[in-house]
């Protein structure tokens, strides 16, 4: 079968492309205002910069839209660059085969990085936003089960933070 052409239409029995990346972007544009803090369509991965405490709300209406049908989250990443952390959610529709990235910058500081959980959204969530609190120190509000999945309990810090100091020794082991 010959790849989709881009137009924006779709022939939903052969599950063709419905939208591009800019009109979705539109579309939370038109309905979110104030949690749309930017798009980048130009880029290789596009993604929409939202405000992290709506991420919950445009995520249930990315699902829930039948034009849209985002059912899939791929991934969850945290992200620290250095002046600020952020939360990656890679979305794809299967029906329609489109996908979009949102992203959610937060601040550094201890405690302060917080959003709420899509757990409801998309049960998938529970390991990724587990994983990105274990090794970020991202909080993830209303999650079912918040705890450390790759790292000991008594594990001290977060250890993809660019700031974490790596200990020598644990429990009397090197490190």
């Amino acid at each position: 079968m010959p790849p989709a052409e881009d137009s924006g239409e779709v022939d939903r029995e052969k599950g063709e492309l419905a939208v591009d990346p800019a009109q979705v972007a539109e579309r939370l544009q038109a309905r979110f205002a104030d949690a749309v803090q930017a798009v980048h369509t130009d880029v290789p991965d596009p993604y929409v910069l939202i405000a992290p405490e709506r991420v919950a709300e445009l995520g249930r209406f990315l699902r829930d839209e039948p034009e849209l049908d985002f059912k899939s989250l791929m991934c969850l990443s945290g992200v620290d660059y250095g002046d600020r952390l952020a939360v990656a959610y890679h979305l794809h529709s299967m029906k329609h085969r489109h996908r979009l990235c949102l992203k959610a910058d937060l601040p550094r500081e201890p405690g302060a990085a917080k959003l709420p959980s899509v757990v409801p959204v998309w049960p998938g969530a529970n390991w990724h936003e587990r994983e990105a609190y274990d090794l970020f120190g991202i909080v993830f509000e209303g999650h079912p089960d918040l705890r450390r999945i790759l790292l000991p309990d008594d594990w001290s810090g977060h250890p993809l933070r660019k700031d974490y100091e790596f200990p020598r020794e644990w429990h009397g082991i090197p490190v």
